[in-house]
């Protein structure tokens, strides 16, 4: 990582997801500082047309790299819901229409199971997060099971999180504090991977 050397970009302007990653390299590469796409020059970005989870990280990683010099991690994640045949899957964040409408995507979501039974609601989050740079590129998924609830609960997490109980717990993601999600979360597992790979392979450049 000899471009920016201590800097990664993570290719998002969530918040959320930045601070996400962060406390997720923090243990590990303690010295990484991780960038959001707001504090590089901007520059246009592609649409994401892939079929895939991981076709769509890995493009936006590709792009952040290419743009910045820097090491880019970018993810695509979503739900994928048994009843729907695993859709809204990678149109997870645009199922109503318009992109990143949280609270429309997920009363979509609920409108169209609710002639469902309560014992068809499985569901998975789904999460292929890329890393490019200098070294290479590498993509790892991470995946979370569980099943959706018919209303809302909890003021934490963003997207689905509302709505979606983890195998084994009763608190919706939006009900459980930051550190118990990404413990055990989609994007959670993803990430701790890339951050093992940045450790083995890059921490000694850093």
């Amino acid at each position: 990582m000899s471009q920016g050397a201590g800097k990664i970009l993570l290719a998002s302007r969530n918040a959320k997801k930045l601070a996400e990653l962060r406390r997720i390299l923090g243990p590990q590469l303690p010295h990484l500082e991780v960038l959001g796409l707001d504090d590089v020059a901007p520059y246009d970005e592609a649409p994401e047309t892939g079929a895939t989870f991981a076709e769509n990280a890995l493009a936006k990683a590709r792009d952040g790299f290419a743009h910045s010099g820097l090491s880019t991690v970018a993810d695509d994640s979503g739900i994928a819901v048994d009843a729907l045949n695993g859709m809204p899957g990678v149109l997870s964040a645009r199922w109503a229409g318009q992109h990143g409408d949280d609270e429309a995507n997920l009363r979509l979501v609920l409108a169209q199971l609710s002639d469902t039974p309560d014992e068809r609601l499985g569901a998975a989050f789904i999460c292929a997060a890329a890393l490019v740079g200098p070294d290479g590129e590498t993509v790892v998924e991470g995946r979370m099971q569980g099943r959706l609830v018919r209303e809302p609960r909890g003021a934490n997490g963003f997207g689905y999180d509302p709505i979606f109980v983890a195998d084994g717990l009763d608190l919706t993601n939006g009900e459980l504090a930051p550190a118990e999600k990404d413990a055990i979360s989609h994007r959670g597992k993803a990430l701790r991977a890339i951050a093992e790979y940045l450790a083995k392979t890059e921490g000694d450049e850093l």
